[in-house]
């Protein structure tokens, strides 16, 4: 039991991308993996059919302490399904909740965790939740941030973006690799290469560059519009993959909105390099 490769993010912050990526590597297939498919290349400890399994009874008919002490039990299956190690999508810090973590570590491998610009975050942040950008930064903000219950997910603790780096870059005893959203999209080759060597694969070019192809945002963007996406949220008919870019920021936040996001984030902005030494945005 290898245990669990956890492929985790703050929301919005290219968590599908790395799914994508890696289905299309490691399948190697003739046409790109379809979207609604990566659901069956991965777990996500977020759905809720896992912990009516666990429980044997719907999810509606269990508390939040129930959920939460059902975790370490829905891990333990995840890690137990596969005599290798196995994918689990999630959005959760590495917290506790009830006394009980939120990442369980004696069934966790390691991980791979994407973070991207927080103030493209709040960006796509409010679009995907249907919020205001003042809302979006807000939530991003706030360190008890727990994402409620809605259609078949169940409850996630997310924090604030701060807090929710910071819990799994420093997460002790973690393995955790750390990629940058930018670089995934300016440094494609470079910053694939040192997942698949992270991750123990073999490299082999033409398969590197297929996967990059067949999960590029025009690929992935256009599969949604063609059939839709199984993880888009069902109100006003608003696109999962919305721009997949950079500094999308500049052009609808107000100063005053950039100000509070370096105020609350500056930080860690500046440890992962996303200021420059004058404490300017660098993408």
């Amino acid at each position: 039991m290898p245990g669990i490769l956890w492929l985790a993010s703050y929301p919005k912050s290219g968590n599908t991308w790395l799914r994508a990526f890696l289905a299309n590597y490691i399948k190697y297939p003739r046409a790109p993996v379809p979207i609604d498919d990566l659901r069956n290349f991965n777990f996500s400890d977020g759905t809720a059919g896992h912990f009516e399994k666990a429980a044997g009874r719907p999810v509606d008919t269990i508390s939040f302490g129930e959920i939460q002490a059902l975790r370490p039990k829905v891990h333990e299956m995840f890690a137990w399904s596969n005599s290798d190690s196995v994918f689990v999508k999630t959005h959760n810090a590495v917290t506790t909740y009830h006394g009980i973590p939120t990442i369980t570590p004696e069934f966790t491998a390691g991980a791979i965790y994407v973070i991207r610009n927080p103030l493209d975050v709040a960006v796509s942040y409010a679009h995907h939740y249907g919020d205001s950008h003042e809302t979006a930064i807000n939530a991003m903000a706030a360190n008890d941030r727990i994402m409620l219950p809605h259609l078949n997910l169940i409850h996630q603790m997310f924090g604030s973006w701060s807090s929710h780096v910071r819990s799994w870059t420093r997460a002790p005893g973690l393995e955790c690799h750390v990629m940058r959203y930018e670089d995934m999209i300016l440094k494609p080759e470079k910053t694939w290469r040192v997942l698949i060597k992270y991750l123990g694969l073999p490299l082999e070019m033409p398969r590197l560059k297929q996967a990059i192809k067949f999960s590029s945002f025009k690929v992935l963007a256009n599969q949604e519009k063609e059939g839709g996406f199984v993880e888009a949220v069902e109100a006003d008919n608003r696109a999962f993959f919305r721009k997949g870019k950079t500094g999308s920021w500049r052009k609808v936040l107000t100063v005053d909105q950039v100000k509070k996001l370096i105020d609350d984030h500056g930080e860690v902005m500046a440890e992962h390099g996303y200021l420059n030494n004058s404490g300017e945005p660098r993408f």
